[in-house]
């Protein structure tokens, strides 16, 4: 028998032949990955405040300031997206950095000093604060079954309320020089600043432990169907525990990356922090009902918040519009996540949002492709 007839018993007889896809549906395709669409936002949003103000924002310096400002956030959003991609939140982050960075300041000035020693001592302490409330989250969250928004909400009122108790409510401005100048203000490689170098390390570390591992793996099964993942022999209390200890553990991290660039605890400025790397993290890609996201979404979505109010405070206005768009953006965002469920719980293609100009008629079906 002729491979010809082969080929048409196989296809059938009067089938066209595939055809490799155009151009233009590579293109739309590739305009509908969600990772895509956050960058496209970001570089949208980028280049109006460089058309509005070409003379002040596309600078190198501003640049360097907003790449800055977003870097403790990203160290805050990388634990967060872990949290969240099982299914759960963390509100704590904003006071559990606030309370690291207290308890970091107290014990390096009880030893006294300007070194490196004392420098590690404090970074040490900060790790180790951080760690135990997200321990404290995991425990009362995988053990006793009490809903992760109860926790941390309770725990966010905890750290910040023991703050203000330890400090009567006034900021301390105690870290070494080694630390504010070298870390806080020091650069590498002419102006990359070193406090971006530390969170971008920090984050590949996390994303390769998320996206690379095993222990990764996991965390996206429990978020997709935990009781499946008992069923197939997954420790999910565990699990779930060393989620919420790592995002602590990052939080603590965060916290005295935050007193060596404010040179403050700054107790009364992280009472949207937690919101604010929330947004980033949904913004980003990674669902509100687990089971789905990335570092990279999440980075990116964190930067647009902090072009916003870059560009505002720039433009003169007032930078509390930031809040206004971010909230705006943030509903739109989980509206995207809720319509791709949808459609992809109905059986359809979960590929977000098309750009029209990028659509056509000939888009294959769901048969067809």
């Amino acid at each position: 028998m002729s491979s010809v007839a082969t080929e048409t018993r196989t296809t059938g007889a009067g089938a066209p032949k595939p055809s490799a896809p155009s151009g233009r549906k590579r293109i739309a395709k590739l305009f509908a990955t969600q990772q895509l669409q956050i960058v496209f936002v970001l570089l949208v949003i980028y280049a109006i405040f460089a058309i509005m103000r070409p003379e002040t924002f596309p600078t190198l310096y501003n640049l360097r300031g907003i790449v800055v400002n977003t870097s403790i956030l990203a160290v805050l959003g990388a634990g967060m997206t872990l949290v969240i991609i099982t299914g759960g939140i963390d509100l704590s982050v904003g006071s559990v950095l606030v309370f690291s960075g207290v308890i970091a300041s107290k014990t390096m000035v009880a030893a006294g000093g300007q070194g490196w020693g004392v420098a590690a001592l404090g970074v040490v302490v900060a790790c180790a604060c951080g760690l135990g409330w997200g321990l404290l989250n995991g425990v009362l969250i995988a053990k006793l079954n009490i809903p992760p928004l109860i926790v941390t909400l309770g725990t966010l009122g905890m750290a910040l309320g023991f703050s203000q108790i330890i400090t009567k409510g006034v900021d301390l401005r105690d870290a070494p020089d080694v630390l504010v100048n070298n870390i806080g203000f020091g650069n590498v490689f002419g102006q990359v600043p070193w406090i971006s170098v530390i969170a971008l390390v920090v984050v590949i570390l996390v994303g390769i432990l998320l996206h690379r591992s095993r222990w990764g793996l996991h965390v996206f099964a429990i978020g997709s169907n935990a009781e499946a993942g008992r069923r197939v022999g997954l420790k999910v209390d565990r699990q779930l525990i060393g989620v919420y200890a790592l995002a602590g553990l990052l939080a603590g991290f965060a916290g005295i990356l935050n007193l060596v660039f404010y040179q403050s605890t700054t107790i009364g400025g992280q009472t949207q922090t937690n919101l604010n790397v929330i947004a980033g993290v949904v913004i980003g890609g990674t669902s509100l009902f687990g089971g789905v996201g990335t570092i990279f979404g999440t980075i990116i979505g964190l930067f647009i918040p902090a072009v916003l109010q870059n560009g505002f405070v720039i433009l003169g206005v007032q930078p509390f519009w930031q809040q206004v768009v971010v909230g705006a953006v943030l509903i739109a965002a989980v509206y995207a996540d809720q319509t791709r469920r949808a459609r992809a719980l109905r059986g359809g293609h979960s590929r977000g949002f098309r750009f029209p100009f990028l659509s056509s008629r000939s888009t294959p079906t769901k048969e067809q492709s």
